[in-house]
Protein backbone atom coordinates (compact mmCIF):
# COMPACT_ATOMS: atom_id res chain seq x y z
CA UNK A 1 0.00 0.00 0.00
CA UNK A 2 1.33 3.35 -1.02
CA UNK A 3 0.49 5.01 2.79
CA UNK A 4 2.52 1.59 4.49
CA UNK A 5 5.52 1.78 1.94
CA UNK A 6 6.25 5.52 1.20
CA UNK A 7 4.53 8.18 3.20
CA UNK A 8 4.73 6.03 6.60
CA UNK A 9 8.46 5.62 5.83
CA UNK A 10 8.82 9.24 4.67
CA UNK A 11 7.00 10.65 7.88
CA UNK A 12 9.39 8.67 9.98
CA UNK A 13 12.61 9.34 8.23
CA UNK A 14 11.72 13.75 8.18
CA UNK A 15 10.87 13.66 11.87
CA UNK A 16 14.41 11.45 13.26
CA UNK A 17 12.90 7.87 13.53
CA UNK A 18 10.64 9.64 16.78
CA UNK A 19 6.77 8.54 16.54
CA UNK A 20 6.13 11.70 18.89
CA UNK A 21 7.15 14.08 16.37
CA UNK A 22 5.50 12.11 13.41
CA UNK A 23 2.21 12.66 15.14
CA UNK A 24 2.80 16.02 15.76
CA UNK A 25 3.60 17.06 12.55
CA UNK A 26 0.71 15.23 11.04
CA UNK A 27 -2.13 17.34 13.50
CA UNK A 28 -0.37 19.99 12.58
CA UNK A 29 -0.17 19.36 8.93
CA UNK A 30 -4.26 18.56 9.42
CA UNK A 31 -4.84 21.53 11.63
CA UNK A 32 -3.59 23.44 9.01
CA UNK A 33 -5.67 21.35 5.92
CA UNK A 34 -9.06 21.98 8.42
CA UNK A 35 -8.66 25.85 7.62
CA UNK A 36 -8.56 25.06 3.38
CA UNK A 37 -12.17 24.35 2.72
CA UNK A 38 -11.70 23.00 -1.35
CA UNK A 39 -9.10 20.74 0.46
CA UNK A 40 -11.36 19.20 2.76
CA UNK A 41 -14.14 18.49 0.43
CA UNK A 42 -11.73 17.01 -1.79
CA UNK A 43 -10.14 14.77 0.69
CA UNK A 44 -13.89 13.75 1.73
CA UNK A 45 -14.66 12.69 -1.90
CA UNK A 46 -12.04 9.96 -1.53
CA UNK A 47 -12.49 8.91 1.50
CA UNK A 48 -16.10 9.59 2.85
CA UNK A 49 -18.62 6.45 3.27
CA UNK A 50 -22.36 7.29 3.70
CA UNK A 51 -23.25 4.56 6.27
CA UNK A 52 -25.73 6.23 8.80
CA UNK A 53 -26.65 4.90 12.16
CA UNK A 54 -28.50 6.60 15.24
CA UNK A 55 -26.05 5.96 18.71
CA UNK A 56 -27.02 7.10 21.41
CA UNK A 57 -30.01 9.12 20.27
CA UNK A 58 -27.16 11.03 17.60
CA UNK A 59 -27.16 10.08 14.20
CA UNK A 60 -23.53 8.97 13.03
CA UNK A 61 -22.70 8.94 9.08
CA UNK A 62 -20.85 6.02 9.44
CA UNK A 63 -19.99 3.51 12.82
CA UNK A 64 -15.94 4.18 12.30
CA UNK A 65 -14.58 6.68 14.25
CA UNK A 66 -11.46 8.59 15.55
CA UNK A 67 -10.36 7.22 19.11
CA UNK A 68 -9.41 9.87 22.36
CA UNK A 69 -5.51 10.35 21.96
CA UNK A 70 -4.85 11.18 18.71
CA UNK A 71 -6.52 14.45 18.93
CA UNK A 72 -6.14 15.61 22.53
CA UNK A 73 -6.86 19.37 22.02
CA UNK A 74 -9.15 19.29 19.25
CA UNK A 75 -6.54 21.06 16.70
CA UNK A 76 -7.76 19.54 13.69
CA UNK A 77 -11.57 18.82 14.24
CA UNK A 78 -12.90 19.70 10.30
CA UNK A 79 -10.27 17.68 9.38
CA UNK A 80 -11.08 14.26 10.63
CA UNK A 81 -14.55 14.01 8.84
CA UNK A 82 -12.77 14.12 5.47
CA UNK A 83 -10.87 11.16 6.16
CA UNK A 84 -13.85 9.25 6.65
CA UNK A 85 -14.74 9.67 10.23
CA UNK A 86 -17.41 9.59 11.16
CA UNK A 87 -17.72 10.91 14.86
CA UNK A 88 -14.58 12.30 16.33
CA UNK A 89 -13.44 12.08 20.48
CA UNK A 90 -10.89 14.43 21.47
CA UNK A 91 -9.01 14.73 24.53
CA UNK A 92 -8.31 12.81 26.97
CA UNK A 93 -8.04 16.32 28.76
CA UNK A 94 -7.76 17.44 32.21
CA UNK A 95 -8.83 20.76 34.24
CA UNK A 96 -4.87 21.32 34.98
CA UNK A 97 -2.93 22.06 31.47
CA UNK A 98 -0.03 19.43 32.14
CA UNK A 99 2.81 18.53 30.00
CA UNK A 100 2.12 14.71 30.67
CA UNK A 101 5.35 11.84 31.20
CA UNK A 102 8.77 12.48 30.10
CA UNK A 103 10.44 11.54 26.77
CA UNK A 104 10.15 9.26 24.97
CA UNK A 105 7.17 8.33 25.43
CA UNK A 106 5.24 6.76 22.37
CA UNK A 107 7.20 3.70 20.63
CA UNK A 108 6.08 2.47 17.33
CA UNK A 109 6.31 -1.55 16.86
CA UNK A 110 5.53 -2.01 13.31
CA UNK A 111 5.85 -5.94 13.19
CA UNK A 112 3.73 -6.36 15.82
CA UNK A 113 1.82 -3.41 14.39
CA UNK A 114 1.33 -1.63 17.66
CA UNK A 115 1.89 1.40 19.98
CA UNK A 116 2.78 1.55 23.35
CA UNK A 117 2.51 4.56 24.65
CA UNK A 118 3.22 6.44 27.92
CA UNK A 119 1.75 10.13 27.50
CA UNK A 120 0.16 10.83 30.48
CA UNK A 121 -2.29 13.36 29.74
CA UNK A 122 -0.76 15.62 27.80
CA UNK A 123 -2.93 18.22 26.86
CA UNK A 124 -3.84 22.48 27.44
CA UNK A 125 -6.64 21.47 30.00
CA UNK A 126 -10.14 21.70 29.10
CA UNK A 127 -11.08 25.58 28.99
CA UNK A 128 -8.48 25.54 26.56
CA UNK A 129 -10.80 23.39 24.67
CA UNK A 130 -13.57 24.75 25.39
CA UNK A 131 -11.73 27.94 23.85
CA UNK A 132 -11.52 26.57 20.83
CA UNK A 133 -14.66 24.95 20.37
CA UNK A 134 -16.13 28.55 20.75
CA UNK A 135 -13.91 29.96 18.03
CA UNK A 136 -13.64 27.78 15.50
CA UNK A 137 -17.09 25.56 16.20
CA UNK A 138 -17.43 21.77 16.52
CA UNK A 139 -16.90 19.14 13.26
CA UNK A 140 -19.99 18.45 11.42
CA UNK A 141 -20.30 15.04 12.65
CA UNK A 142 -20.66 14.12 16.37
CA UNK A 143 -18.11 14.72 18.79
CA UNK A 144 -17.28 12.82 21.93
CA UNK A 145 -14.87 14.84 24.58
CA UNK A 146 -12.91 12.24 26.40
CA UNK A 147 -12.35 13.73 30.64
CA UNK A 148 -9.93 12.19 32.52
CA UNK A 149 -7.99 13.30 36.21
CA UNK A 150 -5.39 15.56 36.44
CA UNK A 151 -1.87 14.43 37.69
CA UNK A 152 -1.56 17.13 40.39
CA UNK A 153 -5.00 16.25 41.65
CA UNK A 154 -5.19 13.41 44.75
CA UNK A 155 -7.53 10.37 43.93
CA UNK A 156 -9.87 12.31 46.84
CA UNK A 157 -9.85 15.54 44.86
CA UNK A 158 -10.77 13.49 41.59
CA UNK A 159 -14.81 13.98 41.88
CA UNK A 160 -14.27 17.68 41.34
CA UNK A 161 -11.44 17.40 38.92
CA UNK A 162 -13.84 15.51 36.60
CA UNK A 163 -17.19 17.94 37.26
CA UNK A 164 -15.56 20.86 36.30
CA UNK A 165 -14.27 19.71 32.79
CA UNK A 166 -17.77 18.43 32.18
CA UNK A 167 -18.94 21.44 33.02
CA UNK A 168 -16.07 23.76 31.08
CA UNK A 169 -17.05 21.28 27.67
CA UNK A 170 -20.70 21.04 27.93
CA UNK A 171 -22.28 23.19 25.68
CA UNK A 172 -19.75 21.11 22.94
CA UNK A 173 -19.85 17.71 23.27
CA UNK A 174 -22.18 15.28 21.90
CA UNK A 175 -21.43 12.72 24.25
CA UNK A 176 -18.59 12.29 26.91
CA UNK A 177 -16.33 9.65 27.68
CA UNK A 178 -15.20 9.15 31.40
CA UNK A 179 -11.46 8.55 31.54
CA UNK A 180 -10.74 5.99 34.70
CA UNK A 181 -8.70 3.03 32.35
CA UNK A 182 -5.26 4.80 31.24
CA UNK A 183 -2.65 2.59 32.49
CA UNK A 184 -0.36 6.43 32.88
CA UNK A 185 -1.70 8.12 35.05
CA UNK A 186 -0.64 6.99 38.94
CA UNK A 187 -3.49 5.63 40.82
CA UNK A 188 -6.14 6.70 37.86
CA UNK A 189 -7.52 3.02 37.41
CA UNK A 190 -8.39 2.91 41.14
CA UNK A 191 -11.31 4.94 39.64
CA UNK A 192 -12.76 1.49 38.50
CA UNK A 193 -13.14 0.24 42.00
CA UNK A 194 -16.85 0.03 42.67
CA UNK A 195 -17.19 2.43 45.27
CA UNK A 196 -14.97 5.39 43.95
CA UNK A 197 -16.70 4.77 40.50
CA UNK A 198 -20.07 4.89 41.85
CA UNK A 199 -18.96 8.40 43.57
CA UNK A 200 -17.60 9.52 40.59
CA UNK A 201 -20.94 8.59 38.32
CA UNK A 202 -23.17 9.81 40.44
CA UNK A 203 -22.03 13.47 40.98
CA UNK A 204 -21.35 13.48 37.12
CA UNK A 205 -24.80 12.33 36.89
CA UNK A 206 -26.24 15.27 38.95
CA UNK A 207 -24.02 18.18 37.48
CA UNK A 208 -24.99 17.07 33.85
CA UNK A 209 -28.85 17.00 34.46
CA UNK A 210 -28.28 20.48 36.51
CA UNK A 211 -26.33 21.79 33.10
CA UNK A 212 -29.18 20.04 30.70
CA UNK A 213 -31.65 22.11 31.91
CA UNK A 214 -35.09 20.85 30.91
CA UNK A 215 -33.28 19.60 27.83
CA UNK A 216 -32.08 15.46 27.56
CA UNK A 217 -28.53 15.13 29.37
CA UNK A 218 -25.75 14.48 27.36
CA UNK A 219 -24.86 10.90 27.33
CA UNK A 220 -21.94 10.50 29.56
CA UNK A 221 -20.04 7.29 28.48
CA UNK A 222 -17.49 5.09 31.01
CA UNK A 223 -13.87 3.62 29.39
CA UNK A 224 -12.78 0.50 30.73
CA UNK A 225 -9.78 -1.50 30.69
CA UNK A 226 -8.73 -4.88 29.22
CA UNK A 227 -7.14 -5.93 31.90
CA UNK A 228 -9.89 -6.53 34.20
CA UNK A 229 -11.25 -9.37 35.67
CA UNK A 230 -14.94 -10.80 34.70
CA UNK A 231 -15.67 -10.16 37.99
CA UNK A 232 -14.48 -6.67 38.12
CA UNK A 233 -15.96 -5.72 34.95
CA UNK A 234 -19.43 -7.17 36.41
CA UNK A 235 -18.99 -5.35 38.89
CA UNK A 236 -18.54 -1.98 37.12
CA UNK A 237 -21.29 -2.63 34.44
CA UNK A 238 -24.02 -3.18 38.09
CA UNK A 239 -22.42 0.62 39.03
CA UNK A 240 -22.99 1.75 35.58
CA UNK A 241 -26.11 0.67 35.18
CA UNK A 242 -27.50 1.88 38.92
CA UNK A 243 -26.07 5.69 37.86
CA UNK A 244 -27.78 5.80 34.71
CA UNK A 245 -24.76 5.58 32.34
CA UNK A 246 -25.67 5.68 28.55
CA UNK A 247 -22.87 3.54 27.25
CA UNK A 248 -19.54 2.01 27.86
CA UNK A 249 -16.17 2.39 25.63
CA UNK A 250 -14.57 -1.26 25.62
CA UNK A 251 -11.47 -1.11 25.47
CA UNK A 252 -8.58 1.21 26.57
CA UNK A 253 -4.77 0.07 26.38
CA UNK A 254 -3.20 -3.21 28.41
CA UNK A 255 -0.35 -3.43 30.53
CA UNK A 256 -0.49 -6.94 29.07
CA UNK A 257 2.57 -8.04 26.38
CA UNK A 258 1.08 -11.29 24.86
CA UNK A 259 1.70 -11.12 21.08
CA UNK A 260 4.56 -8.91 20.89
CA UNK A 261 6.84 -10.29 18.03
CA UNK A 262 10.07 -11.43 19.05
CA UNK A 263 12.22 -9.06 16.89
CA UNK A 264 10.29 -6.46 19.30
CA UNK A 265 10.75 -7.46 22.76
CA UNK A 266 13.04 -4.97 23.70
CA UNK A 267 10.68 -2.19 22.80
CA UNK A 268 7.87 -4.19 24.49
CA UNK A 269 10.09 -3.85 27.92
CA UNK A 270 9.10 -0.08 27.61
CA UNK A 271 6.34 1.02 30.62
CA UNK A 272 2.91 2.12 29.47
CA UNK A 273 0.13 0.79 27.18
CA UNK A 274 -0.09 -1.47 24.50
CA UNK A 275 -2.78 -0.96 21.55
CA UNK A 276 -2.61 -2.45 17.96
CA UNK A 277 -3.36 -6.11 16.72
CA UNK A 278 -2.28 -7.98 20.18
CA UNK A 279 -5.44 -6.20 21.75
CA UNK A 280 -8.27 -7.09 19.32
CA UNK A 281 -9.02 -10.32 20.45
CA UNK A 282 -9.69 -9.28 24.36
CA UNK A 283 -11.23 -6.00 23.06
CA UNK A 284 -13.77 -8.51 21.24
CA UNK A 285 -14.40 -10.77 24.32
CA UNK A 286 -14.67 -7.51 26.94
CA UNK A 287 -17.53 -6.11 24.32
CA UNK A 288 -19.40 -9.70 24.52
CA UNK A 289 -18.73 -9.57 28.12
CA UNK A 290 -20.39 -6.21 28.41
CA UNK A 291 -22.96 -6.84 26.22
CA UNK A 292 -23.95 -10.42 27.29
CA UNK A 293 -23.54 -8.91 31.09
CA UNK A 294 -26.56 -6.12 30.64
CA UNK A 295 -28.62 -8.29 27.84
CA UNK A 296 -27.68 -5.67 25.40
CA UNK A 297 -29.08 -2.68 27.73
CA UNK A 298 -25.47 -0.86 27.44
CA UNK A 299 -24.40 0.41 24.29
CA UNK A 300 -21.05 0.00 23.79
CA UNK A 301 -18.11 1.54 21.42
CA UNK A 302 -16.17 -1.18 20.58
CA UNK A 303 -12.06 0.27 20.23
CA UNK A 304 -8.83 -1.92 20.10
CA UNK A 305 -6.96 -4.00 17.48
CA UNK A 306 -9.12 -2.50 14.86
CA UNK A 307 -7.26 -3.40 11.28
CA UNK A 308 -9.70 -4.46 8.49
CA UNK A 309 -12.87 -4.72 8.10
CA UNK A 310 -13.75 -8.09 9.34
CA UNK A 311 -11.96 -7.50 12.98
CA UNK A 312 -14.69 -4.16 13.35
CA UNK A 313 -17.33 -6.57 11.82
CA UNK A 314 -16.18 -8.92 14.84
CA UNK A 315 -16.63 -5.96 17.19
CA UNK A 316 -20.26 -5.36 15.96
CA UNK A 317 -20.99 -9.26 15.76
CA UNK A 318 -20.36 -8.91 19.87
CA UNK A 319 -22.36 -6.42 20.58
CA UNK A 320 -21.01 -3.10 19.76
CA UNK A 321 -22.68 -0.46 18.25
CA UNK A 322 -20.00 1.84 16.69
CA UNK A 323 -16.43 0.63 16.35
CA UNK A 324 -12.87 3.65 16.75
CA UNK A 325 -9.64 3.36 15.68
CA UNK A 326 -6.28 4.54 16.89
CA UNK A 327 -2.96 2.42 16.29
CA UNK A 328 -4.20 0.94 13.03
CA UNK A 329 -4.97 4.63 11.82
CA UNK A 330 -1.63 5.48 12.92
CA UNK A 331 0.59 2.70 11.17
CA UNK A 332 -1.79 2.79 8.26
CA UNK A 333 -3.23 5.91 7.19
CA UNK A 334 -6.99 6.83 6.40
CA UNK A 335 -7.09 4.26 3.75
CA UNK A 336 -8.19 1.87 6.60
CA UNK A 337 -10.87 4.26 7.42
CA UNK A 338 -12.15 3.91 4.24
CA UNK A 339 -11.88 0.23 3.83
CA UNK A 340 -13.42 -0.40 7.13
CA UNK A 341 -16.26 2.07 6.85
CA UNK A 342 -16.94 0.64 3.52
CA UNK A 343 -16.60 -3.08 4.58
CA UNK A 344 -19.00 -2.48 7.38
CA UNK A 345 -21.45 -0.73 5.13
CA UNK A 346 -21.47 -3.38 2.71
CA UNK A 347 -23.00 -5.97 6.09
CA UNK A 348 -26.78 -5.87 7.32
CA UNK A 349 -26.73 -4.64 10.84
Amino acid sequence: MLFDKIVRPALYRVSGGDPETVHERTIGSLARLSRVSPALAALGRVYRTDDPVTFLGLRFPNRVGLAAGMDKNGRALHAWPSLGFGFVEVGTVTRHPQPGNGKPRLFTLAETDAVINRMGFNNEGAEALAARLAAGGKPPVPLGVSIGKSKVTPLDEAVEDYRFSLRALYPYADYFAINVSSPNTPGLRALQDKTALAELLAELRKTSATLAGDAAPTPVLVKVAPDLTDEALAELLEVCLEHGVAGLIATNTTLSREGIAPTEAAIGEQAGGLSGRPLTARAVEVVRFVHDETGGELPIIGVGGIFDAGAAARMLDAGAGLIQLYSGFALHGPGLVKRVARGLAARPY
